[in-house]
């Protein structure tokens, strides 16, 4: 069979496929020349948008409004100068151009040397915690691809991991407490102790968020909180916690902080509060700032189991019914807050049978304010007396439709003496001081979000209102002002909030001077 010829663009096509890659590489080449300052320039744009990025998200939240401000006064300034945008055209060109220069260090595109070990530890360490030998691909083995567990990491200045996202295969039981603790400790130790972590479990796309959270501001004062009648402030919390936000002063500077609010009331499914705490925790600290928020809008009865003074300051105060330390004074305002309170029931009973609104003389809010009742209680039962806390029966159950409230505080070593009346109605819960997960789950009900570290600042500690989220808290700074160790900025603002008494001082001297 003849050969047949093949035509002349198939012959020779490969001498022309090399003529055309050469002129193209040399087109290029004479391209990049041409548009290499462009280049420079726009890579140097997309460095700094970065860097500026970077800046935005480093800078705190009550900070980007000032610097919003800054930057808005820049650009009207550089508007206004003669040739003022020129000026700045050109020398953003030029600070693109040198960012941009193949000389300048590129941005990381991955962990270092160091930061890879702290990962791939990491990921051995979660192994046992992640794995069955029945898996036949299994994500986490030993010796095996830690970039496919962590999709999503960061670190600190300090080379520690700050946030860490976790893939983990379906079969892991994250729906049990106790392999959720477990997995829970092994971060906290391998990550860095001494930092306080949040776990945000995602059990519908098997991931766990491990992120390292910022310590809350104990500088925060008390003062007077813009918050409606029957809202307290218990203290602060994390930005992503609250959808609410109260401005807040700092000396001469404002700043909006999140605050955890307690509402009381006919309408409160939380009417009374629980705080415990060691001593030294806050717990005073914390009845001292809801003695001043409850004096804004109803009267206020306190007990002082300890007998320590601590609220001093309010006695005789306009609202303060009584302030009692001793056993029979204490039984004595009890019982009487025990008669009101079903005074009030009787009263608004009566009224609404009869078609009428609930008198005024029962709107007006009551607090009952115990500081350690089980003092009393020990000195109750040596004496065979009765128990201050068989008082509050009728408050604990009955508080909410009479605009009763009581709050309670008490320390951990006493918790089994508080009455059943006390633990089964005060539903909103607070935990202050350094504790174990094993005492905030017994207190609170169910386990915190955040790892508790030992050692923490006077009123910090958890939060949860009924069946509402545990919350990270700080208690507003209320300290006693006639402690001669207290701050004089602290003690000006708590002095500032204390209402007048209700008998003036002139009047009673002449009552000193009469009866002498």
């Amino acid at each position: 069979m003849a050969r047949v010829t093949l035509p002349r663009i198939l012959s020779n096509g490969g001498a022309h496929l090399a003529k055309s890659r050469e002129l193209a590489r040399t087109a290029a080449d004479g391209a990049t020349d041409v548009l290499h300052p462009l280049i420079t320039i726009t890579r140097g744009l997309r460095r700094l948008a970065a860097a500026g990025r970077r800046r935005w998200v480093e800078t705190p939240t009550d900070r980007r409004g000032s610097l919003l401000f800054l930057a808005a006064s820049v650009v009207l300034v550089v508007t206004l100068v003669p040739y003022g945008v020129l000026l700045a055209v050109i020398a953003l060109m030029a600070a693109a151009a040198w960012a941009g220069r193949d000389g300048a260090v590129p941005e990381p595109t991955g962990p270092d040397e160091s930061q890879t070990q702290r990962l791939r530890s990491l990921y051995e360490a979660l192994v046992p915690c992640f794995s069955a030998a029945e898996d036949p691909e299994p994500l986490y083995a030993h010796g095996g691809a830690w970039d496919k567990a962590f999709p999503t990491y960061a670190f600190d200045g300090t080379g520690r991991i700050c946030h860490l996202l976790i893939h983990y295969p379906a079969y892991f039981a994250d729906g049990e407490p106790e392999s959720r603790a477990r997995v829970e400790h092994l971060l906290h130790a391998k990550a860095g102790r001494g930092r306080e972590y949040r776990f945000d479990w995602d059990e519908e796309g098997n991931t766990l968020s491990v992120s390292v959270l910022p310590p809350l501001a104990t500088d925060i004062a008390a003062q007077r909180f813009v918050t409606a009648p029957g809202e307290m402030v218990l203290g602060f919390t994390d930005p992503a916690q609250v959808q609410r936000t109260l401005p807040l002063s700092f000396g001469e500077e404002r700043r909006d902080v999140p605050p955890v609010v307690w509402r009381t009331g006919a309408r409160s499914t939380e009417p009374h509060l629980l705080a415990v705490g060691e001593p030294g925790s806050g717990t005073t600290t914390l009845l001292r700032s809801i003695a001043l928020q409850a004096l804004q809008h109803g009267d206020v009865v306190i007990v002082d189991g300890a007998g320590s003074g601590d609220y001093a300051c309010l006695t005789g105060r306009d609202g303060v019914l009584a302030v009692e330390s001793g056993l029979s004074g204490a039984l004595a305002s009890l019982e009487w807050a025990s008669q009101e309170t079903e005074r009030r029931l009787i009263a608004t009973n009566r009224a609404r049978q009869a078609g009428h609104p609930a008198p005024d003389d029962t709107k007006r809010p009551l607090w009952l304010l115990l500081d350690r009742p089980t003092v009393l209680a020990h000195l109750a039962a040596a004496d065979g007396g009765r128990d201050p806390q068989s008082l509050l029966q009728v408050p604990l159950r009955h508080g909410r439709a009479a605009n009763v409230t009581v709050v309670v505080a008490e320390q951990f070593d006493h918790l089994d003496t508080l009455g059943e009346a006390v633990l089964r109605h005060t539903r909103a819960r607070v935990v202050l001081g350094p504790t174990t997960a094993e005492q905030l789950q017994s207190v609170l009900g169910a386990p915190p979000p955040t790892t508790p570290t030992p050692d923490v600042p006077a009123g910090r500690g958890y939060a949860r209102l009924g069946t509402a989220p545990v919350l990270r808290l700080q208690v507003p700074a209320t300290p006693d002002p006639h402690d001669p160790d207290t701050p004089e900025p602290h003690r000006e603002s708590v002095l500032a909030l204390l209402p007048p008494h209700t008998t003036p001082a002139d009047d009673l001297e002449k009552l000193a001077a009469a009866d002498n």
